[in-house]
Protein backbone atom coordinates (compact mmCIF):
# COMPACT_ATOMS: atom_id res chain seq x y z
CA UNK A 1 0.00 0.00 0.00
CA UNK A 2 1.57 3.63 -0.82
CA UNK A 3 1.73 6.07 1.25
CA UNK A 4 -1.23 8.23 0.19
CA UNK A 5 -3.39 5.67 0.27
CA UNK A 6 -2.30 4.80 3.97
CA UNK A 7 -2.72 8.53 4.84
CA UNK A 8 -6.23 8.36 3.59
CA UNK A 9 -7.11 5.08 5.40
CA UNK A 10 -5.87 6.58 8.72
CA UNK A 11 -7.89 10.10 7.74
CA UNK A 12 -11.07 7.73 7.12
CA UNK A 13 -10.86 5.53 10.39
CA UNK A 14 -10.35 8.66 12.59
CA UNK A 15 -13.70 10.39 11.29
CA UNK A 16 -15.16 7.10 11.74
CA UNK A 17 -13.69 6.62 15.74
CA UNK A 18 -14.19 10.54 16.44
CA UNK A 19 -16.89 11.26 18.85
CA UNK A 20 -19.86 12.90 18.03
CA UNK A 21 -21.00 16.05 20.49
CA UNK A 22 -23.93 14.62 22.40
CA UNK A 23 -27.39 15.95 22.60
CA UNK A 24 -27.91 18.03 26.09
CA UNK A 25 -30.35 15.46 28.50
CA UNK A 26 -33.55 17.98 28.39
CA UNK A 27 -36.46 17.58 31.16
CA UNK A 28 -39.12 19.40 31.51
CA UNK A 29 -40.16 19.63 35.31
CA UNK A 30 -42.88 22.50 35.39
CA UNK A 31 -45.41 23.81 33.23
CA UNK A 32 -47.27 27.20 33.04
CA UNK A 33 -49.04 29.15 30.11
CA UNK A 34 -46.40 30.44 27.99
CA UNK A 35 -43.35 29.70 30.14
CA UNK A 36 -41.63 26.48 31.40
CA UNK A 37 -39.07 25.18 33.77
CA UNK A 38 -36.37 23.29 32.36
CA UNK A 39 -33.50 21.25 33.26
CA UNK A 40 -30.19 20.91 31.06
CA UNK A 41 -27.69 18.20 32.46
CA UNK A 42 -29.41 18.90 35.82
CA UNK A 43 -29.15 22.70 35.66
CA UNK A 44 -32.52 24.36 36.04
CA UNK A 45 -33.64 27.53 33.82
CA UNK A 46 -36.95 28.89 33.31
CA UNK A 47 -37.65 29.45 29.98
CA UNK A 48 -40.52 31.83 28.38
CA UNK A 49 -41.80 32.13 24.51
CA UNK A 50 -40.26 34.23 22.32
CA UNK A 51 -37.22 35.05 24.66
CA UNK A 52 -33.88 33.25 23.81
CA UNK A 53 -33.08 30.95 26.20
CA UNK A 54 -29.79 28.65 27.11
CA UNK A 55 -27.50 26.86 24.33
CA UNK A 56 -29.79 27.35 22.09
CA UNK A 57 -32.99 26.05 23.24
CA UNK A 58 -35.93 27.41 22.43
CA UNK A 59 -39.71 27.41 24.20
CA UNK A 60 -42.08 27.49 20.81
CA UNK A 61 -44.96 26.92 22.90
CA UNK A 62 -46.33 26.07 26.65
CA UNK A 63 -49.30 25.05 28.63
CA UNK A 64 -50.38 22.99 31.77
CA UNK A 65 -49.97 19.80 29.63
CA UNK A 66 -46.67 19.85 27.64
CA UNK A 67 -44.16 22.12 25.91
CA UNK A 68 -42.56 22.40 22.77
CA UNK A 69 -39.11 23.07 22.74
CA UNK A 70 -36.30 23.76 19.59
CA UNK A 71 -33.76 21.90 20.48
CA UNK A 72 -30.81 22.42 17.69
CA UNK A 73 -33.61 23.96 15.55
CA UNK A 74 -35.27 20.96 15.74
CA UNK A 75 -38.93 21.27 17.58
CA UNK A 76 -39.73 18.56 20.14
CA UNK A 77 -42.85 18.08 22.52
CA UNK A 78 -41.93 17.42 26.36
CA UNK A 79 -44.36 16.56 28.94
CA UNK A 80 -44.09 17.19 32.36
CA UNK A 81 -41.41 15.34 34.34
CA UNK A 82 -40.31 14.54 37.37
CA UNK A 83 -36.87 15.92 38.07
CA UNK A 84 -35.26 13.13 39.59
CA UNK A 85 -32.09 13.96 42.25
CA UNK A 86 -32.56 11.18 44.25
CA UNK A 87 -33.10 7.60 44.33
CA UNK A 88 -36.05 6.10 42.79
CA UNK A 89 -36.64 3.83 45.86
CA UNK A 90 -36.84 6.94 48.04
CA UNK A 91 -41.09 8.05 48.50
CA UNK A 92 -41.97 10.83 45.76
CA UNK A 93 -41.92 14.15 47.33
CA UNK A 94 -44.93 17.18 46.04
CA UNK A 95 -43.24 19.43 44.30
CA UNK A 96 -43.99 22.59 42.83
CA UNK A 97 -42.12 25.11 41.20
CA UNK A 98 -43.78 28.77 40.68
CA UNK A 99 -42.77 31.18 38.11
CA UNK A 100 -41.62 35.06 39.39
CA UNK A 101 -44.47 36.83 38.37
CA UNK A 102 -45.65 41.06 38.13
CA UNK A 103 -43.90 43.14 41.10
CA UNK A 104 -41.46 39.99 41.40
CA UNK A 105 -44.03 38.27 43.87
CA UNK A 106 -44.74 34.15 43.81
CA UNK A 107 -48.66 33.35 43.14
CA UNK A 108 -50.06 30.15 42.52
CA UNK A 109 -53.13 28.79 42.04
CA UNK A 110 -54.88 26.56 44.54
CA UNK A 111 -58.09 25.74 46.69
CA UNK A 112 -59.18 26.03 50.89
CA UNK A 113 -61.18 23.14 51.62
CA UNK A 114 -62.15 22.81 47.94
CA UNK A 115 -62.82 25.78 46.60
CA UNK A 116 -60.76 27.52 44.27
CA UNK A 117 -58.45 30.61 45.23
CA UNK A 118 -55.61 32.07 43.77
CA UNK A 119 -52.75 32.90 45.93
CA UNK A 120 -50.21 35.25 47.07
CA UNK A 121 -46.92 33.72 48.12
CA UNK A 122 -45.89 35.33 51.22
CA UNK A 123 -43.37 34.22 54.27
CA UNK A 124 -44.21 37.43 55.92
CA UNK A 125 -47.62 36.35 56.90
CA UNK A 126 -47.52 34.50 60.03
CA UNK A 127 -50.14 32.15 58.61
CA UNK A 128 -52.71 31.71 55.64
CA UNK A 129 -54.88 35.41 55.76
CA UNK A 130 -57.42 36.54 53.99
CA UNK A 131 -60.15 38.99 54.04
CA UNK A 132 -64.02 38.62 55.55
CA UNK A 133 -65.04 38.98 51.08
CA UNK A 134 -62.93 35.83 50.27
CA UNK A 135 -64.14 33.95 53.56
CA UNK A 136 -67.67 34.28 52.95
CA UNK A 137 -66.86 33.52 49.14
CA UNK A 138 -65.42 30.37 50.13
CA UNK A 139 -67.98 29.54 52.60
CA UNK A 140 -66.35 29.92 55.68
CA UNK A 141 -68.68 30.99 58.72
CA UNK A 142 -65.52 32.74 60.57
CA UNK A 143 -67.78 34.39 63.26
CA UNK A 144 -68.96 31.10 64.12
CA UNK A 145 -66.51 28.64 63.91
CA UNK A 146 -63.39 31.16 64.92
CA UNK A 147 -61.82 33.03 67.59
CA UNK A 148 -61.62 36.48 67.69
CA UNK A 149 -58.30 38.46 68.01
CA UNK A 150 -57.05 41.86 67.02
CA UNK A 151 -55.20 42.30 64.56
CA UNK A 152 -52.71 45.22 63.25
CA UNK A 153 -52.98 46.25 59.58
CA UNK A 154 -51.40 48.90 57.46
CA UNK A 155 -55.27 50.71 58.34
CA UNK A 156 -54.47 50.12 62.29
CA UNK A 157 -56.11 47.62 64.42
CA UNK A 158 -58.67 45.23 62.84
CA UNK A 159 -60.64 42.56 63.94
CA UNK A 160 -59.52 39.21 63.00
CA UNK A 161 -60.76 35.68 63.71
CA UNK A 162 -58.63 33.08 64.15
CA UNK A 163 -59.96 29.93 62.67
CA UNK A 164 -59.44 25.91 61.08
CA UNK A 165 -58.58 25.38 58.19
CA UNK A 166 -59.47 21.64 56.91
CA UNK A 167 -57.94 21.50 53.40
CA UNK A 168 -55.38 23.98 51.61
CA UNK A 169 -53.86 22.75 48.23
CA UNK A 170 -51.52 24.82 46.65
CA UNK A 171 -50.68 23.55 43.27
CA UNK A 172 -50.05 19.75 43.74
CA UNK A 173 -49.44 19.91 47.35
CA UNK A 174 -52.14 19.33 49.60
CA UNK A 175 -52.23 19.65 53.68
CA UNK A 176 -54.73 19.65 56.23
CA UNK A 177 -55.58 21.19 59.23
CA UNK A 178 -53.49 24.42 58.63
CA UNK A 179 -54.64 27.59 60.88
CA UNK A 180 -55.82 30.55 58.80
CA UNK A 181 -57.12 34.31 59.94
CA UNK A 182 -59.82 36.04 58.25
CA UNK A 183 -59.68 39.60 58.66
CA UNK A 184 -62.91 41.56 58.58
CA UNK A 185 -62.39 44.66 56.10
CA UNK A 186 -60.77 44.53 52.48
CA UNK A 187 -57.20 43.89 54.05
CA UNK A 188 -55.65 41.54 52.22
CA UNK A 189 -56.58 42.51 48.63
CA UNK A 190 -55.46 39.06 47.82
CA UNK A 191 -55.79 35.98 49.55
CA UNK A 192 -51.92 35.52 51.52
CA UNK A 193 -50.53 31.85 51.43
CA UNK A 194 -48.60 32.47 55.14
CA UNK A 195 -46.11 30.32 57.25
CA UNK A 196 -48.62 28.43 58.99
CA UNK A 197 -48.64 26.30 55.55
CA UNK A 198 -45.08 27.47 53.84
CA UNK A 199 -43.56 26.01 57.40
CA UNK A 200 -44.11 22.43 56.12
CA UNK A 201 -42.49 23.06 52.88
CA UNK A 202 -38.92 23.04 51.85
CA UNK A 203 -38.60 26.56 49.95
CA UNK A 204 -35.79 27.13 47.57
CA UNK A 205 -35.45 30.69 45.47
CA UNK A 206 -33.55 30.53 42.53
CA UNK A 207 -34.71 33.95 41.25
CA UNK A 208 -37.06 33.81 38.76
CA UNK A 209 -38.62 30.69 40.28
CA UNK A 210 -39.94 29.21 43.73
CA UNK A 211 -39.42 25.76 44.22
CA UNK A 212 -41.88 24.54 46.85
CA UNK A 213 -41.12 20.94 47.79
CA UNK A 214 -43.26 19.01 50.98
CA UNK A 215 -41.25 17.64 53.93
CA UNK A 216 -41.83 14.02 54.85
Amino acid sequence: MNIPHRCALFLALLLIAAPTSAEPVVRVVGLFSGAAVITIDGQRHMLRVGKPGPQGIELLSADSDSARLAINGKPREFRLQKDFSQSSAQPDKQRVVVPRGQGGHFRIQGSINGHGVPFLIDTGATSVAMNSAHARRLGIDYKLAGTRVGVTTASGIANGYRVQLERIKAGEIELYNIEGMVIEGSYPTEVLLGMTFLSRLRLVDEGNILVMERRY
